[in-house]
């Protein structure tokens, strides 16, 4: 196992920002900071190496800040202004000094989300009119018909989006970016798989936790249209580059190899058409957790064997809402790894402690203490799984 560090390094969250087609444009990165390491020193941390803007690259990041006084020219430096976007809190717009620091960084090419609303009687300048604002309890209410945003400024972001219907809402209010959990609570009424499809489905995962042949899950691909195809698309697609066209699932297995295959059939199983014709939000947060947990097993000093349970613990974390049923009914008809099982029910178990602080985004340090994760081998997780999560979006 790695030695803990304890070198002081930030705890960072970070999250998605998505149209409304499901498509992610951004990332959300919230930086924090405290004893043996100020705000400035932890956004040094975080910029100074290559590693994030790399990492997430071709999306933007969206920094929110509490005020731009932080913002030195050494520590500029790090942030170009065609990826960093600067999203600072509204109470600062009472201030003439900081609003002339704002104007003078839009005037270099930054662009600038107003976060939430100024105080009253404060006038925001013509050229600063793109918002930010928290949708945690939902749209404000206006005098004359519902919230809208300015069109004519922006893209404006919408963040804490936790359901389907906020994410209408603020879609509709004219917000080009939205954040949230609103892929973990669809519309009641959505129902993603018939009965049919779900026990095929089920089968395959069965089929994949238990390392059946390839023959078995041939046959079985091939009573699922929607499946089949999206996994001859991936394997032809620019992800890997072949110079012949694969057009058998005998060729697509061989290609891939088995451990290869049973990763990416278990994070296609997400990318099956939708009803809207839209991208699957919960495909690159599948895909974000299994990820960021065999990342940490690897950073830990695990077993290959080790690592597959961590990937495949983190895709199927998302199943019982995938599938509309009880996380119970799904592990019953599976037969996972006992370490595998008891994570996705009880969250127990190393594996379930990690898979718990993924969900949480930012762990508590005592969290990460108790499982000898430093915050520098938990930033890495991160980068790591964003960066596949990005890539797996765009192929998929």
């Amino acid at each position: 196992m790695a030695a803990f560090d304890t070198t002081p390094f930030p705890l960072v969250e970070m999250q998605a920002a998505a149209n409304a087609q499901n498509e992610w444009l951004a990332l959300t990165v919230r930086v924090g900071y405290g004893p043996g390491l100020d705000q400035a020193a932890a956004l040094h941390a975080v910029f100074g190496a290559p590693d994030l803007l790399t990492a997430i690259a071709p999306l933007d990041c969206i920094l929110h800040l509490a005020s731009p006084a932080v913002l030195t020219p050494a520590l500029l430096a790090l942030m170009p202004p065609q990826r960093v976007i600067l999203a600072i809190d509204a109470s600062v717009f009472g201030d003439e000094a900081l609003v002339k620091q704002l104007l003078a960084l839009h005037e270099e090419g930054y662009r600038v989300l107003v976060d939430g609303h100024p105080a009253e009687g404060v006038k925001l300048p013509a050229t600063l009119r793109a918002v930010a604002l928290d949708c945690t309890a939902g749209l404000p209410v206006v005098r004359g018909g519902k919230y809208q945003v300015l069109s004519l400024f922006g893209p404006h972001l919408g963040y804490g989006v936790h359901s389907a219907a906020h994410f209408a809402d603020c879609a509709e209010a004219g917000f080009e970016w939205l954040s949230g959990d609103w892929p973990l609570h669809p519309a009641p009424n959505v129902k993603p798989h018939d009965g049919t499809s779900r026990k095929r489905l089920l089968a395959l995962l069965g089929l994949l936790a238990r390392d059946a042949e390839s023959r078995e899950l041939e046959q079985l691909l091939k009573q699922d249209p929607a499946l089949s195809y999206h996994l001859l698309k991936l394997v032809n697609s620019a992800a890997f580059a072949l110079s012949t066209q694969i057009t058998s699932f005998g060729q697509a297995i061989n290609l891939l190899g088995r451990r290869q295959l049973q990763r990416w059939l278990q994070l296609l199983l997400y990318a099956r058409q939708q009803p809207d014709g839209m991208a699957n939000p919960l495909l690159p947060l599948a895909a974000l957790r299994a990820a960021q947990l065999e990342s940490l097993c690897k950073l830990q000093g695990g077993e290959r064997d080790d690592q597959d349970i961590a990937f495949m613990t983190g895709v199927f974390s998302l199943l019982d809402v995938l599938f509309g049923m009880p996380m119970e009914d799904i592990v019953g008809a599976l037969g996972l790894a006992p370490a595998a099982a008891e994570a996705l029910l009880l969250r127990e178990g190393r594996l379930g402690a990690q898979l718990g602080m993924v969900e949480q985004r930012v762990p508590a340090p005592a969290q990460l203490a108790a499982l000898e994760i430093d915050n520098k081998q938990w930033w890495q997780s991160q980068l790591h799984a964003f960066h596949w999560a990005i890539q797996v979006s765009r192929n998929l």
